[in-house]
Parts: structure tokens; sequence; C-alpha cells
């Protein structure tokens, strides 16, 4: 058996902290009776968590160690259905979907509070004959890019700001409605407002604190610019790391809502009179000791090293051509609306939050935030774009054009994020630099997804379409 590749460091929290329980830790309280579940997972195409649940003993004795659990690889091949949908070439009807395995990546094991006697361990993705990493697995692809910033002695750090809605429906109640008439949990736009915050703390606390209970540490919650909208900001960590805690979170979240009768939505645009949700991703380069930041020049232009400047200009460079990898749904491109705190123009300035991406944070804090990514995006894709496209920039010393001032919304002269999933399926097909990045493989494995999306919604005919025509057409 082959050892699943594991890139040096790219597990590590900041500062090399000690968020998650060891293996030896797991196993005493197994034996002790404190834990007798462990879910074994890994995300699926669209960033949800996957796999199966095992007892603690099942675990200890035969599934803990690189022998893993053996899953369908229909598993990151499917639509958000679980359809086995056509077009991939790594499983398919023709190949049987035959198994994969499963690994336990023993840095990851956490307790999960808000269910009894239960811990977690996320798991990397290998071929059950050879061993050899599966690359079109969304962690794998994060993991390769981690790996090419290495071996440029370059550490990848990453923090993110994930949004989504509270309603006081339940999920069988919205789905018994359709997902109309839903109630969201406050009347009014609630942003930073701590009356409305408070009286929804029953939920949101509990999201705060199970979190930090499972390795997850939180920054802070806020109420943000919708009715019914927050924001919890999770600290910052290496790239990996990053994803399975945004992964933990928006399962945590959604596993914690429904225990207390409610509903949480991590859509990027659930109603159309209503703030669209974001995922702004913070990027930012050090030494592989996590000690130094590669960013900051005291006597650089507002403080930025040539390293942050062509960083920033590959991020610019490929935002349009990877916009699948942070906007992969119909609904995603529903969100770049003018003055909706969602971007449509791909450019940067100094704090300023009408454009694409922007120059924030001081000293070693120095970093790029990007604006473009909604809160449906696949963390491990989101971050392994963002990551491709930095290396890019500073592969080829590509230098940003001049900060933007001004209401970024009525630039005339700034490239625009795609408006639709079409287009950005055409940028990603036909960019030599997303096959460059990610390998024909890969390449070719987003793609048919986002055409596999694109399909499963031109099967239906929407209530839009049948107010509009039946009657009157």
């Amino acid at each position: 058996m082959v050892e699943p590749v594991r890139t040096p460091g790219y597990h590590r929290p900041i500062m090399g902290a000690r968020l998650h329980i060891t293996p030896d830790q797991l196993s005493a309280m197994i034996s002790d009776g404190l834990i007798d579940t462990v879910l074994m997972v890994f995300p699926d195409l669209q960033g949800r968590l996957i796999g199966k649940r095992t007892t603690g003993r099942f675990y200890l004795d035969h599934v803990s160690g690189p022998e893993g659990t053996e899953n369908c690889n229909y598993l990151i091949a499917t639509d958000m259905d679980n359809n086995a949908v056509p077009g991939y070439r790594f499983a398919s009807y023709d190949l049987g979907y035959g198994d994969m395995r499963a690994v336990a990546d023993n840095d990851t094991i956490r307790l999960v509070p808000w269910v009894e006697k239960t811990a977690m361990v996320m798991c990397d993705l290998s071929d059950t004959d050879t061993g050899a990493p599966i690359e079109v697995s969304p962690r794998r692809m994060l993991q390769r890019q981690v790996g090419l910033a290495g071996e440029r002695g370059y550490l990848p750090m990453i923090g993110s700001e994930i949004e989504f809605y509270l309603f006081r429906d339940t999920y069988e109640q919205a789905h018994a409605k359709g997902y109309k008439g839903l109630e969201p949990h406050s009347p009014w736009l609630e942003d930073y407002h701590i009356l409305q915050t408070t009286k929804d703390e029953y939920i949101i606390g509990q999201i705060r604190r199970g979190l930090e209970a499972s390795g997850v540490p939180v920054e802070f919650s806020k109420g943000e610019a919708g009715r019914g909208q927050h924001e919890i900001n999770l600290d910052y960590a290496t790239a990996v790391e990053m994803a399975d805690r945004n992964t933990i979170y928006k399962n945590g979240a959604k596993e914690i809502a429904a225990l207390n009768g409610r509903s949480i939505s991590f859509m990027a645009k659930y109603a159309w009179d209503d703030t669209g949700s974001s995922c702004h991703i913070h990027s930012s380069l050090w030494d592989l000791d996590g000690a130094e930041s590669a960013m900051y020049d005291h006597d650089g232009d507002h403080g930025m090293s040539d390293t942050f400047r062509w960083w920033l200009g590959g991020l610019l460079t490929t935002a349009a051509e990877f916009s699948l990898l942070w906007a992969p749904t119909i609904n995603s491109y529903k969100r770049f609306q003018p003055g909706s705190w969602a971007p449509t123009a791909i450019g940067w300035g100094l704090d300023n939050r009408t454009l694409g991406f922007r120059k924030v944070g001081h000293g070693k804090g120095t970093r790029v935030e990007s604006r473009i990514p909604g809160s449906d995006a696949n963390s491990y894709f989101a971050f392994a774009g963002t990551i491709a496209g930095g290396l890019h920039g500073i592969e080829h010393r590509i230098e940003p054009p001049a900060a933007y001032l001004g209401n970024g919304y009525e630039s005339t002269d700034l490239p625009r994020i795609p408006w639709n999933i079409v287009d950005a399926i055409d940028l990603w097909e036909n960019s030599a630099i997303a096959k460059e990045c990610f390998g024909e493989d890969v390449h070719f494995h987003i793609a048919n997804m986002a055409r596999q999306e694109w399909a499963a919604f031109n099967a239906t005919v929407t209530d839009w379409e049948m107010r509009r025509y039946f009657e009157r057409i």
C-alpha cells in the first residue's frame, strides 16, 4: 500500500497551535466510552462532507490506518442531487463506478460536540490498488497547489469570511413550502446590530461555541446586511486547514440549526431583493516556517512587496478564467449585481469594497482580499484557484495596474466578472492558464461539473417561465 502524499505543513494551523486531538487521545476517549462514533469524511465537488460513520472500536481496529474505508468513486462525480451524471473521465457507468479509498488524515481529528459521543477525521482519497492520490478530489487539488507554493519557498495562509441566512422555518418546513414564503430570523437588515443579534444568539452562540470546542477557532460573529443574515469569521490558517475548517463550519452550522428547529442557507443569492452571501478570501504568502510574511515591504508602494504585487497581478489576470472555482452554481452569478456589496469589476483598490480585490492589513498582516467568491463556493476549489492564480503572477512577474479610485460598479475601463455560468464555462474551457495550473484531468473534471450544472437547470421548467408564458404567450 502506497501512503497518500502529505505536503509538509499543509494542515498546520497558524504558528503551530494544536487545535485537534491526537490519535492517542481519541483512542483513550473511545476506550473510556466518551466517544463511540467516528465520522470519516471528505469533501465532494459541492464542498459537502461525505463519508461513513464507524463505531469507535471498528475505527481503531480496522480503518484508522492506511487501509481506510472504501467508498464508491461516483461521490466525486455527481451533481447536487447525488445523481450519477455523464461526461466524467474519472468515474462512469462504462468504468463500472468502482471504489476509492478514504484514508484518515490523523492531523485532523476533531470532536463534534453537537453530536453525542462523536469525533470526526478528514480523509484523503486514493486508488484502491495503487494507493495513488485521486487528483480530481477537492482536497487533493488544493494540496497540490500548496505543494507547488512550497517548492517555491512559500507557505500560503488563508482566511475567509462566509455569510449565511438564518430562517425560522425548519428544513422540512422549507422543503414542504417549496422554499417559498420563508421567514428570515430578522424582519430588518441587521448589519452590526447588537439587539437583533442578541435575539439570534441562541443559535449563533451555539455555533460559535460548538466550532471552538471542535477545534475550529472563531474570531467573531456579526449581523450582516440582509434580513436574518449573519457572518462568522474563523482564525486564519494554512490553506488546507482553513478549507477543512470552512467545510466543518458550514456543515456544523446547518446541523446545529436543524437541531434547534431552524434552517440556515449558504446560497449565494437566496432572494433577489436581499443581499447575496459572500465568502471573502484573504490570502498571503509566508516563509515555510510561517514566521515571516513575504507580502510586506516597508519601502514598497503602500507597504507592498514585489511578491505581493505579482501575486495580486496573477489574481487579477486569472479572476475571470477561474470563475467556476468561486462561483460554481447557476445561482452564484445572480449575486454579482451593482451596488450589492458583491463586486462586478475585476480591479483592485486600497480598502475599496466596490472592487473584486482590495489591499488590506498592515505590516505582517498585509494581504489581498478577494471579494468575488460566494458562500456557495467549495473552499478547496476556491483556495486552490487563489493559490494557482497568485503563483502564476509570481512566476511571470505580472504587475497589477494602479489602484482604482472611485466606484468600481460604475467603472467603464475595468474587465468584468462573468455574469452567467455559460460564459464562465467558456472562459474555463479555453483557459490555457487553467490547464497549465491544474493539469488536463482536473481541468476537464471541473468543466464537466459546470456543464452538468447547466444541463440540470435546462432540464426543468421554472416558475418564472410558467408565470410569464402559460397564459399570455
